[in-house]
C-alpha cells in the first residue's frame, strides 16, 4: 500500500530543491570562479556597427581578476578602461581587472567594460547575448563563468 503522506513529502523536497538546482546553472555554477554577475546587459547596434560594450556588476567570493572574455556574438572580447586623459576621453585595452573579494566592481559605460569587437551581426534591444568571463586567482588558476546580457537600446544612460 502507497503511503500519500510520503508522496507529499518527496514532492514537496523536489519543489525546495528545485530553486537550487536552476540556480545553480547560473553565475555560481563555474567550478572556482564565485562571482556573483549582476544586471548583465550589452548596448544595441546598428548596422555595420563593428564592436559595443557589455556591462555588469562583479562582486567576487576570493579575490580574483577578470582577465579576458568571449562570446560567440563577436570575433574576440576584450576588457576595456575609459578614462580621462588630460581634456579627452580615452579608451584602452587592460590586461585585467581586480576583483577584490566580496567588494563590487562595476562595468559601466564610461569606466570599465567589456568591448565585443568583430560583431557576428546588429545586436537588438531584447535579446541575448552569451559571454564566457575569464577569471585568474593569485595563484595563476584560471576559471570560467557564463552570463546571459539582455541587449538593450542604444539611448540606454550609463547607471
Amino acid at each position: 500500500m502507497r503511503n500519500p503522506f510520503r508522496h507529499s513529502l518527496l514532492f514537496a523536497a523536489a519543489l525546495l530543491c528545485a530553486p537550487i538546482a536552476f540556480a545553480q546553472t547560473g553565475a555560481a555554477s563555474a567550478t572556482g570562479a564565485q562571482v556573483a554577475i549582476d544586471a548583465p546587459w550589452v548596448r544595441a547596434t546598428v548596422p555595420r556597427q563593428p564592436a559595443t560594450g557589455a556591462f555588469m556588476r562583479l562582486t567576487a567570493a576570493r579575490d580574483l581578476r577578470l582577465v579576458g572574455a568571449r562570446s560567440p556574438a563577436a570575433e574576440h572580447v576584450e576588457v576595456h578602461e575609459m578614462a580621462m586623459q588630460g581634456q579627452m576621453m580615452r579608451m584602452r585595452q587592460v590586461a585585467s581587472l581586480d576583483l577584490p573579494k566580496g567588494r563590487a566592481v562595476a562595468l559601466a559605460p564610461g569606466g570599465y567594460h567589456l568591448m565585443l569587437i568583430g560583431l557576428q551581426r546588429p545586436l537588438r534591444a531584447g535579446e541575448k547575448v552569451a559571454l564566457t568571463l575569464l577569471f585568474e586567482d593569485a595563484d595563476g588558476k584560471r576559471s570560467e563563468q557564463q552570463v546571459q546580457a539582455e541587449v538593450r537600446p542604444l539611448a540606454t544612460p550609463a547607471s
